[in-house]
């Protein structure tokens, strides 16, 4: 591809002590593709996550997102970004629209009209946005999480694990609002263990194992010789494993 990539890595790497979490990840998404990083418990995939966030100081690399260096000091660019990872936190005895007008008063350019608008694309109505979000089911709270994600109109929108606690139709829903987000011009950095999902949804995959990338590239290219993203997967993870004995 030759558009500048929304986000680059560059032999991103982080060590714990001996341990290496992520070892040398170079990886580019562009603008406007839905791009699936997928990999087992414990390949790496928060870790890398937690740094392209600035959240976490990379041992050695760098992590670029639209031109601009990433790190725990320096996180201008990411006004641009929207983020659901991990169980979204919000204050259970209030609303969920109250929770949302609370975050609101960190972007100016949020009102009224824009908080309905993002409950009504994550499939929130009325009666659920005035109900307290301790009464939430572990799939309405994802759903908030997305629509505080996308209160301020990000251009790079990254997710981890969306679709946890949704039923099908949920997952339907969110298949159908991460295409339509795409086709926007929003680009959408996604993991997830759901392959079937990431399949449909994405343009391009990387899986990470041990910390590396093993296999890469446009899902159609990858499933040229195989059934599905599963059995891709299945493939690439095993293979390091019976390398080493």
């Amino acid at each position: 591809m030759t558009a500048t990539p929304v986000l680059h890595l560059e032999k991103l790497t982080k060590d714990y002590g001996s341990v290496r979490a992520v070892d040398g990840l170079d990886l580019d998404v562009y603008p406007g593709e839905c791009f699936g990083f997928l990999g087992p418990n414990g390949a790496g995939k928060t870790t890398t996550i937690g740094m392209i966030l600035g959240l976490l100081w990379p041992t050695r690399g760098r992590v670029e997102v639209f031109g601009q260096e990433v790190t725990p000091m320096r996180t201008a660019a990411l006004r641009q970004v929207g983020a659901l990872v991990g169980a979204p936190g919000f204050y259970p005895y209030l609303s969920g629209r109250a929770n949302l007008r609370l975050l609101a008063r960190l972007y100016p350019q949020v009102g009224a009209a824009r908080i309905d608008e993002v409950l009504a694309l994550v499939g929130l109505d009325a009666s659920a946005a005035r109900r307290k979000v301790k009464t939430y089911s572990t799939g309405m709270k994802q759903r908030l999480g997305l629509a505080a994600a996308l209160l301020h109109e990000p251009k790079l929108l990254i997710l981890d694990e969306p679709t946890n606690g949704l039923d099908p139709i949920g997952m339907a829903e969110m298949r159908r609002l991460l295409r339509e987000l795409a086709a926007q011009g929003v680009t959408i950095f996604l993991s997830s263990h759901l392959l079937h999902e990431v399949e449909q949804i994405c343009d391009r995959v990387a899986i990470l194992h041990r910390g590396r990338i093993v296999a890469q590239g446009p899902v159609a290219e990858l499933l040229a010789q195989r059934r599905d993203l599963e059995e891709v997967f299945m493939a690439v993870v095993r293979e390091p494993e019976a390398a080493r004995g």
